[in-house]
């Protein structure tokens, strides 16, 4: 499907992420932005991973694991929403999941396996989902959400992260 998602798809607080992707075919810019994620991940010097820009921020290793961890939930609401389940989806603490994602006892190389596989299992769902299965309307975090929005947010939400990296971090 090449269309961005309405307003009526997602909640006012996931435009940040959703107005950062381009316009395309969802599972293109799902695998597009894996390329890129991965190539850029790779580059960054082994000394940095651990680097933290202020007190109580949180290292790349853990803003690589908010990522994926963030991935993961909006992909399983996407399956669901997907499938036609109307069951109200909870929202999730990012700062309970990253105090207990054990970062600092990873490698980049762990990580970043760990992302590409993440990455690849969201562009396998997203593969096989219709034009009718991207349009379903469930509700996650109490707003409204497509599956196709879910596609969009994870990208975004993947993009607004690298470029607290490059900027803060690098």
């Amino acid at each position: 499907m090449t269309r961005r998602p309405q307003p009526n798809e997602f909640g006012p607080y996931f435009n940040t992420y959703i107005s950062k992707v381009e316009t395309g075919d969802i599972v293109q810019l799902l695998t597009e932005r894996q390329h890129s994620t991965l190539g850029f991940l790779k580059k960054i010097p082994e000394a940095k991973w651990d680097y933290r820009y202020a007190e109580g921020k949180w290292s790349i290793k853990e803003v690589l694991l908010h990522v994926i961890d963030g991935e993961r939930v909006f992909a399983y609401r996407a399956l669901r929403i997907a499938r036609g389940d109307k069951t109200p989806l909870a929202s999730f603490d990012e700062n309970l999941l990253a105090a207990n994602c054990h970062a600092d006892s990873r490698t980049p190389d762990s990580l970043m396996a760990e992302y590409e596989a993440v990455s690849n299992a969201t562009i396998h769902l997203f593969r096989h989902l219709t034009d009718d299965d991207l349009g379903q309307i469930g509700t996650a975090s109490g707003q409204p959400a497509s599956p196709l929005a879910l596609g969009y947010i994870i990208a975004g939400h993947e993009k607004h992260h690298l470029g607290i990296i490059r900027e803060r971090y690098l």
